[in-house]
């Protein structure tokens, strides 16, 4: 097996790319198929954004229990954050195999979110009641990495600190 048959095994997104780009291009060259070229190259195309989504999604999730797990002094719904964590890291885990082109977006998302997990944990402890001032004020300046959100961290892990950057070695 090579070629696109073999992307699309191993990186499904990627191959939804190439595929939505060369119908676009047979499009443009003419043939007497009867088919809907750009509309079947669009298809295509919401497949790998589709895939896109999922992964922003999930990482939203994930920060916004860390965000919880580190702000909420609730002890009933811990148990369910780690649990939603623990599940939506695998997930990531098991997309990230399937299209490893999404690799690179990882960093970006997790910064692109943060502002919105943080939005979505202040309304909850608003909500909950159990918004003090300084819970807030962590929220506001809360900051996780790429692994934090993906790795085996959480909040209380001394392994790897909340809201700090890990030092570069040398």
């Amino acid at each position: 097996m090579s070629g696109p048959a073999q992307l699309y095994e191993e990186d499904f997104v990627l191959w939804a790319e190439e595929q939505s780009r060369a119908l676009r291009e047979a499009a443009g060259v003419g043939t007497n198929l009867p088919l809907d070229w750009e509309n079947l190259a669009e298809e295509i195309d919401s497949l790998g954004r589709s895939v896109r989504h999922e992964l922003r999604s999930r990482i939203s999730t994930i920060i916004e229990h860390l965000l919880k797990l580190e702000s909420s002094p609730a002890t009933d719904p811990r148990r369910g954050w780690t649990d939603t964590i623990a599940r939506e890291r695998r997930d990531i885990e098991l997309l990230l195999e399937d299209s490893p082109s999404l690799k690179g977006d990882v960093a970006r998302v997790v910064s692109e979110e943060m502002q919105r997990a943080v939005r979505y944990a202040t309304r909850a402890l608003l909500r909950h009641r159990e918004a003090t001032p300084e819970a807030i004020a962590q929220l506001a300046a809360a900051h996780f990495t790429e692994e934090q959100v993906l790795g085996d961290w959480f909040p209380g892990d001394s392994s790897l600190p909340a809201n700090e950057e890990k030092e570069e070695p040398g």
